[in-house]
């Protein structure tokens, strides 16, 4: 990558130096070359340097570029340059070092390193600095042992790099090996130890310095404060000397963050000058509480905001979920980052406005944004609502180019994306591909696997997990149970039920039992379910009445399912899904008259159902569609096809499940309810629009009736597809006339 001593050699026998007349210029164009690149203007310098004859051109020309090169991040361009330098001096090597240095180069920052003609102590302490930066102590370490002379920059650095790095014993024993520090040194190792929590050894250096600075007294004022001891804070800043706004600001902080709002108000009230920060805390106090309109009142009086106020005010008015005045605020900053753009991405993805939150990315790609991991989480979490696949997947794209890689919070993020969009290979590619994973990790492949219906897979990650140095949570072994339930994997799943807690340490909280409660349900095991209940050591919640309830609809118990039904509606008299699921086992049982029933009381109770909808994308754009939707642009050739599909289905021996319909109507005016409900328009749209080979994927929002799972197998065959249907429970897969779930759902 770099010149040899022999080319450099011969290029010095070539070079001559410009004669003295013209050494005025020289310096000139140098100094004009400087000024285009400190204001950026990499190409007028450029032009200059071309325009300079080689015999006019000195080691600090070549210099200026260079270091030019460095500071506008055109590390390449950098390089080249200093292989053309006829005789480069220690500056050149120390601005080629830091230069690759900062850019995570340190492989080659180190062969530069040892080629080296001279070093000096900028040298050393670049290799030390920027050692200590990546996390590289002992290196850091070796570097700083090699320098044949220290200077307090050395020193300094070396402190810090333990400091920062939380080594603070080896920080304590490289303080005490010499005494000539400076006050800026004993700040430092104060610092590590307020940054680490140890105060009492924070305090026994403050004690012992020889001069405190009013650096000294913030680091210990804002350290007792951070960790709440605000009586010794407040007594430290009352006996300070000097106090500066920093002081000031780190009291009215530790009373803010500590939820003493009062006493943060007379603080911040008293103070003789305050600056951004001040203010920040105080409004950011208000907003922590929730106290919205006091935050908007300090908010206006601020005559010094920057982005951070901005940003405070957005985030507040997001977590309260008041998107308007979100926008509002977001709208209005002359000024944004990528906090503010996160924020705001946040806001609408945890308020339910999907498409608003992919619009919105769309903005910041248009104004050149960067994206940082909490907006990239936050869109990912989006995509994966609504099961926009192929969003997803552009995102995890820029997630690569962005140099992000996949540690724990992306990783997960993603493993979360591709399970909930039903692309389980991906979602395995992803878990391989981590760089380390933590329990999240684990508990989303096994609980992704278990909703997928792919419980046997489940239960080998769970398996592998065991292998490691991961323990398992509370939230595994739900995973595990949920895997064993949706399989039909009974006694396995009694098995880890009756065994977690002496295997791993693992108490049976509510979560747990509603899994079993639905696992010995769905096996139709309904007394042992009605008897798990009664021994729990907890009261029943509407949860577990549900999973019975549920077990009572597919076993066709109405009276159990009555009585489960009437636990719901003194827990939650208005939830709509039970009336649905009772009034579903009256109507396959013939019971018109207490189908009508449901509907007086529901009407009664102010209680409405929620209407169905079901989500398919295709080339980036999400398609919604309801029952009988008659507002979709292509809404004619969804049906038509729909006609044919229904006359061919039929021919292969598919029939109406008509006990599905909760109306007391004609047979032929059922058959055509069903024909048209919201996920069968939605697999229609994704046959005639996605290409054969490519998986159908539709989201539901409510759970898919028996009807049309009966006909997705039928579809499947037919076309020739896979139809993926995510709905409120869980997935479905459908291939050559069969489902993922053996109908076990």
């Amino acid at each position: 990558m770099l010149p040899s001593r022999h080319l450099r050699s011969a290029a010095r026998q070539r070079s001559h130096r410009p004669p003295g007349r013209l050494d005025a210029e020289v310096i000139r164009r140098n100094k004009a070359i400087t000024a285009h690149m400190r204001a950026g203007r990499v190409a007028d310098a450029e032009r200059l340097f071309a325009a300079t004859p080689h015999g006019h051109r000195s080691t600090s020309t070549y210099n200026a570029m260079l270091a030019g090169y460095a500071a506008n991040g055109r590390l390449p361009l950098a390089v080249a340059l200093f292989r053309t330098i006829p005789e480069p001096d220690t500056f050149s090597y120390n601005t080629l070092l830091h230069a690759l240095a900062v850019s995570s180069s340190l492989a080659d920052a180190r062969g530069l390193f040892d080629e080296m003609p001279v070093k000096d102590s900028v040298t050393y302490n670049v290799m030390i600095s920027s050692h200590a930066n990546h996390g590289l102590v002992s290196l850091a370490r070796h570097y700083f042992d090699l320098a044949p002379q220290k200077d307090a920059v050395s020193w300094n650095g070396m402190l810090a790099a333990y400091v920062r790095n939380g080594r603070v014993e080896e920080a304590r024993g490289l303080f005490h090996s010499r005494t000539e520090w400076d006050a800026i040194s004993w700040n430092a190792l104060m610092a590590g130890y307020v940054q680490w929590g140890k105060m009492s050894e924070a305090r026994d250096l403050f004690d012992r310095m020889p001069a405190r600075d009013v650096v000294s007294w913030n680091t210990m004022v804002s350290g007792y404060a951070r960790r709440g001891n605000m009586v010794e804070a407040r007594r430290l800043f009352d006996s300070a000397p000097v106090r500066d706004v920093f002081t000031w600001t780190a009291v009215v902080s530790g009373y803010a963050q500590n939820g003493m709002l009062e006493e943060a108000r007379r603080v911040f009230d008293a103070m003789p000058e305050r600056n951004a920060v001040t203010w920040n805390a105080m409004v950011a106090a208000y907003v922590q509480r929730k106290m919205m309109d006091e935050a908007k009142e300090l908010f206006d009086m601020m005559p010094c905001r920057n982005v951070a106020s901005w940003n405070t005010m957005l985030t507040g008015y997001a977590q309260a979920g008041m998107l308007d005045d979100a926008k509002a605020v977001f709208d209005t900053m002359p000024q944004k980052d990528a906090v503010s753009w996160a924020a705001m991405l946040a806001a609408y993805s945890q308020g339910g406005c999907s498409v608003e939150t992919l619009q919105l990315f769309i903005e910041m790609g248009q104004c050149g944004e960067w994206v940082n991991r909490s907006a990239f989480s936050c869109l990912l979490s989006t995509c994966a609502d609504i099961a926009a696949l192929e969003c997803g997947m552009q995102l995890h794209g820029r997630l690569i180019k962005a140099g992000y890689g996949v540690g724990c919070f992306v990783g997960n993020a993603l493993l979360a994306m591709y399970f909930k969009c039903g692309n389980m290979e991906d979602a395995r590619n992803v878990f391989e591909e981590m760089e380390e994973r933590d329990v999240v990790s684990w508990n989303t492949m096994i609980a992704g696997y278990a909703r997928h219906g792919f419980g046997k897979e489940a239960l080998e990650i769970f398996n592998t997990m065991r292998t490691t140095s991961t323990k398992p949570d509370d939230i595994t072994l739900v995973g595990v149970l949920a895997a064993c339930s949706h399989s039909g994997l009974v006694e396995k799943g009694i098995s880890y039920f009756y065994s977690m807690h002496h295997d791993f340490g693992v108490t049976a909280k509510p979560e747990h039992y509603t899994c079993m409660i639905d696992l010995l349900g769905r096996a139709g095991r309904l007394a042992e379910a009605h008897d798990l209940m009664k021994d729990m050591p907890f009261e029943p919640d509407s949860t577990m009445w549900g999973a019975l309830l549920g077990a009572s609809r597919i076993h066709r118990n109405p009276e159990l399912g009555r009585s489960a039904a009437e636990k719901i509606f003194e827990l939650e008299p208005e939830n709509a899904g039970m009336y649905v699921l009772l009034s579903n086992i009256y109507a396959s049982s013939g019971k018109w008259r207490d189908v009508g029933k449901m509907r007086v009381m529901m009407e009664e109770r102010g209680v409405k159902k929620v209407p169905g909808f079901s989500w398919i994308e295709v080339q980036n754009k999400v398609h919604t569609f309801s029952v009988g939707d008659c507002v979709h642009p292509e809404k004619e050739k969804i049906y038509a096809f729909l006609e044919d599909l229904d006359m061919r289905m039929k021919k292969a021996g598919y029939i109406s499940a008509t006990d599905m319909v909760l109306h007391d109507v004609e047979e032929e005016e059922k058959e055509h309810m069903l024909k048209y409900h919201s996920e069968k328009l939605a697999v229609a749209y994704g046959i005639l629009n996605i290409p054969p080979g490519r998986p159908i994927r539709v989201i539901k929002n409510l759970r898919v009736c028996g009807d049309c799972h009966n006909a997705f197998k039928y579809i499947s065959a037919i076309e020739g597809r896979l139809i993926i249907l995510r709905d409120s429970n869980r997935f479905h897969h459908f291939k050559g006339g069969s489902c993922s779930c053996g109908d076990y759902w």
